[in-house]
């Protein structure tokens, strides 16, 4: 039996759209989920306590990549791993590391091995390949770990795509053979850039490699919205009906909306915390620019239709105070609201698709935001 398990409990009859539960040995997820990002072993601002009481987020995520950094992966291990090392005791995913080596674009060199790469940090010379990375997310100890992949950059032409696409798949069969902790379940990322042939491909390589979950990697990278869709349409349906589906590395209301149409159960962005250190809220109306200078009176909270911390007990003026004076208590004020309006955004989507309505409530959440449907 491996340690994932997924629990498929309806499908909307107007969509694609599902709900059920992830079985991880660190808890149960509801699905269609949002997971908030954790780099560098936290979410920043906020606190463990505040993820579970105050947003309730069922499942975070860590990366590879800046863990294997700072402060080792070594160290993780000794602290017990992930979960005791920060006081978590909910499920954690952790990525490859394989978007951010990608992302180091000069200072890195692809080979079949694996990628060499310089630190961002010091200049250090280093090499990830699918065993050393399998070592590494061993050592963290996380619920969910991925493959690890080579993820193009948009746009790339078709043989580059095809190589990298081909070369992911070698690259996943060796992370299989290399994992050998059973309580950790091993996702397969599908790759295959923007062409539906390479997706199908890599699709079913992978699928015969029996994971117990799979990814869609490779998009959201900078592509107009109407490929971002069309990919994202094609590909999932793709993917096994039994297992977890996740969508890597968006976070945008209405992209997590469009994902959870077609059938993903699982999406994580860095957006809500980013936004905040820049003085922006999330809400039901739009993003909310609180650092403008229109909110310097607005004894208002920032979404009449939000629960969280933030809104229950502070106006728009003084967390706009907050941030034009470089408060730290700005941020986290931010950072609590936004994280709490995604996840709440996905618990009404459970709800809507339970009631086999997304479709409905797309179609009115898009009309308050100012999103057009595609």
């Amino acid at each position: 039996m491996s340690a994932i398990e997924y629990e498929l409990l309806h499908i909307d009859k107007n969509s694609g759209a599902r709900t059920g539960v992830i079985h991880t040995p660190s808890g149960d997820i509801r699905t269609p989920v949002f997971m908030p990002v954790g780099t560098q072993a936290t979410v920043k601002s906020v606190t463990p306590e505040e993820l579970k009481e105050e947003i309730n987020a069922q499942i975070i995520l860590s990366n590879t990549y800046h863990l294997y950094l700072r402060p080792g992966y070594e160290l993780v291990k000794e602290a017990g791993g992930l979960h005791k090392f920060m006081n978590w005791d909910r499920p954690i995913l952790t990525d490859s590391g394989g978007f951010q080596v990608f992302s180091l674009s000069g200072l890195r060199k692809i080979t079949e091995e694996g990628v060499k790469f310089t630190s961002h940090l010091d200049g250090s010379k280093h090499l990830f390949t699918p065993e050393k990375v399998m070592e590494i997310e061993e050592a963290l100890g996380a619920d969910i770990i991925m493959a690890f992949d080579e993820c193009c950059a948009y746009p790339s032409d078709y043989e580059y795509t095809k190589k990298s696409m081909e070369r992911t798949t070698r690259w996943a069969k060796r992370c299989k053979e290399a994992h050998t902790t059973e309580n950790q379940g091993l996702f397969g990322i599908i790759q295959g850039g923007f062409y539906k042939d390479l997706r199908e491909k890599s699709a079913k390589d992978l699928i015969d490699l029996d994971f117990p979950g799979y990814a869609i990697g490779g998009i959201s990278v900078g592509e107009p919205k109407e490929e971002f869709l069309d990919i994202l349409r094609y590909t999932a349906p793709l993917m096994p009906e039994n297992k977890p589906r996740y969508l890597m590395g968006v976070g945008t209301p209405d992209y997590l909306i469009e994902a959870a149409l077609a059938g993903i159960d699982m999406c994580d962005c860095v957006l809500p915390t980013r936004l905040a250190r820049h003085g922006t809220a999330l809400t039901s109306k739009g993003k909310v620019v609180v650092r403008n200078a229109t909110y310097e009176r607005d004894w208002t909270k920032l979404d009449e239709e939000c629960d969280c911390y933030t809104c229950k007990n502070y106006t728009k003026a003084y967390i706009r105070h907050l941030v034009k004076t470089n408060e730290i208590l700005g941020i986290r004020l931010l950072s609590i609201h936004n994280l709490r309006f995604l996840t709440k955004l996905m618990e009404r989507v459970i709800i809507e698709i339970e009631n086999d309505n997304l479709l409905g409530f797309r179609e009115e959440f898009y009309s308050k935001y100012g999103y057009t449907i595609i």
